[in-house]
């Protein structure tokens, strides 16, 4: 059993709408090993492991049903069975997860196991550990050997799990903040491994650090950490606090005892977590220990006098007090029958107590500071204490270390109430907790005496928000009414918009029009995240990743996302939902990568952005495949988009009162019109939309559509709109690659970056639409990674309807030989009827536009499509006109042999004409096209075993081994 492969998906995918991972798993020769064959032996021991798993439902939908699975004669496989443990795993970790399904993924053994997790690293080592659980429970003769180590302990490996899980996890103080905000609806981002937490997006975001908010003043923090100086203040107020010295040696220590009186208190000077205190030292020899100790966590050390009374901690939020709290170290109450190591083991069987914060409370260790407590009663761990004698293993109260907690709230005296606000006033923090000692919090402080101790600048939560005894106390969600008051934004709208082609410019437009409107908008695109226009990162920033970047940025205060098949594939979507989410169209492109082998497939995976709109779903009414996902969304409107007004569907949306963009026919052009609630909305002439071309580019008309219908869902002013699109244009500055036109040569040059036969296909469109006084002329190529009937399909989207054909590749082969794609391209060129001579194969994308733009005559039109874009860009720019030169003939003109364009790369070849020679690697792929083309281009004559290619030796893999990675696409 093997996991082959995995994913770790941050938000919504095709999977779940919540963060999953994805295994692939192998059996291997377990398959033939469901649970019912490997016995009751191993279901015991599995359940034992595991009790929880007790509780798990599955198919059943009651408790016992998994188990019960397990049990029947059909049993259930391994990989099934992996989802459920790596569930529990988390569960006894603490996390509340409960999502898992497995599928056969098509080869025998296979399985496609997904299951929720709540923090990605324990998620990810919560199957790793549930693979080797499963594995050394199997019978030796099954148990791989190179899964489970010799000496593998399960006990040890799931405490260790707990550690690390928690290592990563948010402490509990944090997690209940961000329960308390997602309660209030409020969206957040974990910023780091630890406790640093945005809440909220773009410039309404606020921070927290635990329990440190973005707005608790920095010298309030530090002098809270200064325990003398918080002293010196509280006293000065006339708040009750204890005399103490700050020190810096033994001999000091011994002195300030004398003066101010046995006994005694030493703690660290900046300590935390009751680390390094000793109290109630009446000895100078205690003294002297207890500054030892206190100095393993601070240069200096505080003496101070030792306080009767119960050590309390008084919560203060905004200045009010919200939860007071009794804590008492932890500890053991004899029975006079057993030591001390078993009642602390009786103690830790409370199911309440677990591992660090795992659960309310911490197990009792008996450590060097409880042997220490021990000693000083005289006390060992073998000792039997009489019937109710309470030992105490700790001298502080911490939670963390054993202690419980009583809840108080309700009972404190006022006086004492006044006195914790106004000491966390004094300090200036806007969360506080006061560490106060009273003998009984139900009586002042003026009356009984007390003290405070200190003051913490980030007082943990865990004792209010689950005490041992007593009412809990929801103390998180004070703090977030003072961070967002009842009314306040949180969120910044969010715009998603997604399909095979358009989403760029689209994406563009809409961030175009809300800057007119305003907005200071953070946009996502294949070239990189943009801040109010500004490029702030460049690269392919179409995933998660980048979702969370424009989101973290303080600046914005709307988001536009393009969010494309590769990322949703690799790690979902990076927000929980949008406000509208946007679906172009679905295409044939990256079919046969990832799984994804159909347009179907393709359309679920594209479909996620629509199920977690929330206000809109923006559909294509004229792709069927767009608009079957209208099933599938839960936003309050559907708008569609259709360039056909008598698109039956549509109509009736429109007379239903719900929301439409349609394209309509005026005396003065096509006019862009929203319908909504019954309002018809003349917006715009197509012709004034530069992008378009004076209207002729029917798909940037259909882009522009589309970017004013989302805006519309957003909110944005129809004026606001209008004056947005008139003033995007498609220049390379504005998008890049997207239909930019360069008209300072004799002829003209459409730049674009169209990788599938879709968009070539509506680029060679507009060249037709286009008056054209001399030739046309494209540049043509495909990405290596491309089926070979892709690579056709686009070759076959432009024949017949160019002067002239330059057929290149792009600069990453991608496991392709060096000539293979123009080849392929250019025998589906010729399969589709367009002359040889018209043809000319010329790899390098350089090359391959500079004689492009060295054919140019006055009047031509060129298309060129790069990928390379910027490079190519200026390649185009800078070119100096000489004279235009004929079109190179054929492949011959590049020095290759006519036999060879249907060849591999250097293959040799013995067919007519010249300059076919050459070594190299044998064998390229080619569809029946191709094999007829080359029959086409030999005449007759020759032999298409010497022409054709070979389809076998091509592939070479047909798993896929020649598709390199790609980037976010």
């Amino acid at each position: 059993m093997r996991i082959l492969d995995r994913s770790v998906y941050v938000g919504p995918s095709h999977y779940a709408r919540f963060p999953v991972i994805r295994l692939e798993l192998d059996l291997g020769e377990l398959e033939a090993w469901p649970t019912s064959r490997l016995g009751a032996k191993f279901v015991d021991a599995l359940a034992e492991a595991l009790p929880g798993l007790a509780e798990h439902g599955c198919s059943y939908r009651e408790p016992g049903g998994f188990l019960r699975r397990m049990r029947e004669d059909e049993g259930t496989w391994l990989g099934h069975v992996l989802e459920h443990v790596a569930i529990e795993l988390q569960n006894i970790a603490g996390e509340e997860v409960t999502f898992g399904k497995t599928r056969g993924a098509g080869a025998p053994g296979r399985y496609t196991v997904v299951y929720e997790y709540a923090q990605r690293d324990e998620g990810v080592a919560a199957g790793e550990l549930a693979l080797r659980l499963l594995c050394s429970l199997l019978p030796p003769e099954l148990r791989p050997a190179d899964v489970v180590s010799e000496g593998w302990n399960w006990p040890e490996a799931r405490d260790d799990f707990i550690r690390f899980a928690q290592r990563r996890a948010l402490g509990p103080s944090t997690s209940s903040l961000v329960k308390a905000a997602e309660g209030r609806g409020i969206p957040w981002l974990r910023l780091n491994d630890q406790s640093l937490v945005q809440l909220g997006h773009g410039k309404y975001q606020q921070r927290i650090q635990a329990t440190v908010t973005g707005r608790t003043p920095h010298i309030s923090v530090e002098l809270a950490s200064d325990k003398e100086e918080t002293n010196k203040i509280l006293a000065s107020l006339g708040l009750p606090v204890p005399s103490q010295e700050l020190v810096q040696s033994e001999e000091q220590a011994v002195r300030a005892a004398r003066r101010i009186g046995f006994p005694v208190v030493t703690k660290p000077y900046n300590g935390n977590h009751g680390r390094g205190i000793s109290i109630r030292l009446t000895t100078e020899q205690e003294v002297a220990h207890g500054f030892a100790v206190a100095r393993e966590h601070s240069r200096s050390v505080i003496v101070e006098t030792f306080l009767e009374g119960d050590d309390h901690r008084l919560l203060v939020v905004n200045g009010e007090l919200v939860a007071a709290t009794r804590r008492t170290p932890g500890h053991v109450v004899g029975d006079g029958e057993h030591t001390i190591v078993q009642l602390i083991e009786i103690v830790n069987q409370d199911p309440r107590r677990g591992v660090g914060h795992e659960k309310v409370l911490t197990r009792l260790e008996l450590d060097a500071q409880a042997l220490k407590m021990l000693e000083r009663v005289s006390l060992t761990p073998e000792s039997v204490p009489a019937k109710g004698v309470v030992v105490y293993l700790r001298s502080t109260a911490n939670l963390s270390t054993g202690g419980t907690a009583t809840d108080v709230t309700d009972i404190i005296h006022p006086d004492n109430k006044d006195m914790a606000e106004r000491a966390i006033r004094a300090v200036g923090l806007d969360v506080g907790g006061v560490d106060f000692l009273s003998k009984n919090i139900t009586e002042s402080y003026r009356k009984i005496g007390g003290g405070i101790c200190e003051v913490n600048a980030a007082p943990g939560f865990r004792m209010h928000i689950a005490p041992s005894d007593g009412t809990p106390r929801d103390v998180a969600a004070p703090v977030i009414d003072m961070l967002f008051p009842p009314g306040a934004p949180s969120r910044v709208p969010i715009a998603a918009v997604t399909g095979t082609n358009g989403k760029t410019t689209t994406a563009r437009m809409l961030a175009h029009i809300t800057k007119m409107a305003g907005y200071t908008p953070g946009l996502t695109t294949t070239d990189g995240v943009y801040i109010n226009g500004q490029r702030t990162v460049q690269g392919d920033m179409t995933g998660p990743v980048s979702a969370r970047m424009v989101l973290a940025d303080p600046q914005i205060d709307i988001a536009v996302l393009e969010t494309a098949r590769g990322g949703l594939l690799r790690a979902g979507m990076g927000v929980r939902e949008v406000n509208v989410g946007a679906v172009l169209n679905i295409q044939a492109d990256h079919l046969g990568l990832k799984g994804i082998d159909t347009l179907e497939q393709l359309a679920e995976v594209k479909r996620v952005v629509v199920e977690v709109a929330t206000d809109c779903a923006v559909l294509n009414a004229d792709d069927p495949l767009v608009m079957r996902m209208s099933g599938h969304t839960e936003a309050k409107n559907i708008c569609y988009v259709t360039l056909n007004p008598q698109h039956s569907l549509v109509r009736e949306h429109i007379r239903a009162g719900a929301r439409a963009c349609a394209l309509e026919a005026g005396v003065n052009g096509q006019m862009i019109t929203l319908y909504d609630r019954g309002s018809h909305i003349p917006l715009l002439w197509t012709h004034l939309i530069p992008a378009t071309l004076e209207g002729r580019a029917t798909h940037n008309v259909q882009n522009a559509m589309f970017a004013a219908a989302m805006a519309f869902s957003l909110g944005v002013k129809l004026d606001a709109i209008r004056q947005g699109l008139r003033t995007f244009d498609s220049t390379f500055f504005q998008a890049p690659g997207r239909l930019n036109v360069f008209n300072e040569h004799q002829f003209k040059v459409l730049f674009d970056y169209g990788h599938n036969a879709h968009a070539v296909g509506v680029m060679a469109d507009l060249a037709q639409r286009l008056d054209v006084n001399g030739r046309r002329i494209v540049v043509l190529a495909g990405p290596g990674d491309r089926r070979d009937e892709d690579l056709v399909a686009i070759a076959q989207a432009v024949a017949g309807r160019f002067d002239h054909y330059i057929c290149r590749r792009d600069d990453n082969l991608r496991n392709r030989a060096s000539d293979e794609v123009p080849r392929i391209q250019a025998a589906a060129l010729v399969e589709a009827g367009v002359p040889k001579d018209a043809i000319s194969v010329i790899p390098d994308e350089q090359e391959a536009i500079d004689a492009a733009l060295k054919m140019g005559q006055a009047g031509d039109l060129l298309l060129i499509f790069a990928d390379a874009l910027a490079r190519s860009w200026k390649q185009i720019t800078k070119f100096k006109t000489v004279g235009s030169q004929a079109a190179p003939q054929g492949i011959a003109a590049q020095s290759v042999a006519p036999q060879t364009l249907l060849g591999v790369a250097g293959r040799e070849t013995t067919g007519g004409g010249s300059g076919g020679g050459g070594g190299g690697a044998a064998g390229t792929a080619h569809s029946e096209t191709a094999h007829s083309a080359a029959e086409k281009w030999n005449g007759g004559g020759g032999s298409i075993e010497q022409t054709a290619f070979n389809l076998e030796g091509l592939i070479r893999d047909e798993r896929g081994v020649r598709f390199a990675p790609e980037a976010e696409d």
